[in-house]
């Protein structure tokens, strides 16, 4: 395991038990962001980077008992939390490196990931790895509930044009990875940018 991977472990693993408590008014914000992502009964989604599993429940809502939701991640205590609350029934969930999934080509049509672009190590490189198991026109969510501006302020930080959420950033980072960006929401109550997967 890479020394990205130990440290991102490392980090969810002693907050997994706390996670929901400490963000307990996310809910609604990853409910409207599954919703706008627009999936249809049937579907086939992963939830990347699912941690303790927030969005499985309104990913399982939008597809219906006949779609599948995996949801993915690296860290053990963070499924065995989406277990504790009772989000196993929702989806599959994998214990997996989101930048090397043990999937085949093309069996997704969509990746909805809360979170997930500030702990990849090689951003450009693990979406294309994203994109790879998802049909051509397939679809990918990069979500966060609260936006860039607020993320800083409650890190103690100032926004930093490097950040790669930036749109001028973003665009062309998963242009490069095979994706096309379709919108694009930054506000203080939720980050969503949403793409397209290129033929």
């Amino acid at each position: 395991m890479s020394e990205d991977h130990t440290h991102v472990r490392e980090f969810f693993g002693a907050r997994a038990a706390d996670w929901d408590r400490k963000f307990p008014a996310d809910g609604p914000a990853f409910a409207r962001a599954v919703t706008e992502f627009g999936l249809r009964t049937g579907d086939r989604v992963l939830d990347a980077g699912c941690g303790t599993g927030r969005a499985l429940p309104a990913l399982r809502a939008a597809v219906g008992p006949s779609g599948t939701v995996i949801g993915a991640d690296l860290t053990p205590q963070m499924l065995a939390a989406a277990r504790d609350a009772g989000r196993a029934g929702e989806a599959a969930l994998l214990l997996a490196d989101v930048t090397r999934l043990p999937l085949r080509d093309g069996v997704l049509d969509a990746v909805f990931a809360a979170g997930l672009i500030a702990h990849l190590p090689d951003p450009e490189s693990n979406l294309r790895e994203l994109a790879r198991v998802v049909r051509s026109g397939g679809r990918l969510a990069l979500f966060h509930p609260i936006g860039r501006a607020a993320l800083a302020a409650r890190h103690g930080r100032a926004l930093s044009p490097d950040d790669l959420r930036a749109e001028p950033n973003l665009r062309p980072l998963l242009s490069s990875a095979g994706w096309e960006m379709t919108s694009y929401t930054d506000e203080d109550d939720r980050f969503l940018a949403l793409a397209a997967r290129r033929p």
